[in-house]
């Protein structure tokens, strides 16, 4: 091996010299997990893959065949038009085709006046994660409504954006009750009736 300034017989560098790794030195495949992470366990590499499809396999009003005989589904508003789709909810005594409807008031997105876009995506999300979704009242503002949009259309989730959040509940009740058992997902049934 030819010796060059700065090293040491044994091919070490010699005290004080700089020496630079080549950027695609060939490291061993322990490597990426030397930063603090764990290396995958062939339990977990097979058993979140199963979670997962199971979890899509599993019937909800999102998803699968229909709703069951003492199920419950929810509709998400926002915070200014909650109260009101409540009283109209209340008034058509809390169900609609036999189906018992909840509507769960959302956290407010505007402070001093400005809108939180991160706070009108996380209300989005709360909707789409709960299985028992079948429709989300918005929020009164048109940027609300269209940040919220992709999200909501991902899970088919559908969004009435209405100044009034009493024509709203009316209209997502009708929506329900016309739907009916079909059998399938209530939420695209209610998605369907409402486009």
């Amino acid at each position: 091996m030819a010796r060059s300034v700065g090293w040491e017989r044994d091919g070490r560098p010699a005290a004080g010299t700089r020496v630079e790794i080549p950027a695609r030195a060939h490291l061993p495949a322990a490597h990426k997990f030397l930063r603090g992470g764990a290396r995958p366990s062939l339990l977990s590499r097979k058993l979140v893959p199963l979670v997962t499809a199971a979890s899509l396999v599993l019937p909800g009003c999102g998803s699968g065949s229909g709703v069951g005989a003492d199920a419950t589904v929810n509709v998400y508003a926002a915070a200014p038009l909650c109260g009101e789709a409540k009283r109209e909810l209340a008034r058509d005594g809390g169900e609609a085709g036999g189906i018992r409807v909840r509507a769960v008031c959302l956290s407010p997105v505007e402070a001093n006046g400005r809108l939180d876009l991160a706070q009108v995506g996380a209300n989005a999300r709360r909707a789409v994660e709960d299985s028992s979704t079948v429709g989300y009242i918005g929020q009164r503002s048109k940027r609300a409504t269209r940040f919220s949009s992709p999200i909501l259309e991902s899970a088919e989730v559908p969004q009435l954006s209405n100044p009034s959040g009493a024509a709203a509940m009316s209209q997502l009740l009708k929506a329900i009750e016309q739907a009916g058992d079909t059998g399938g997902s209530l939420r695209q049934a209610v998605n369907d009736e409402l486009e």
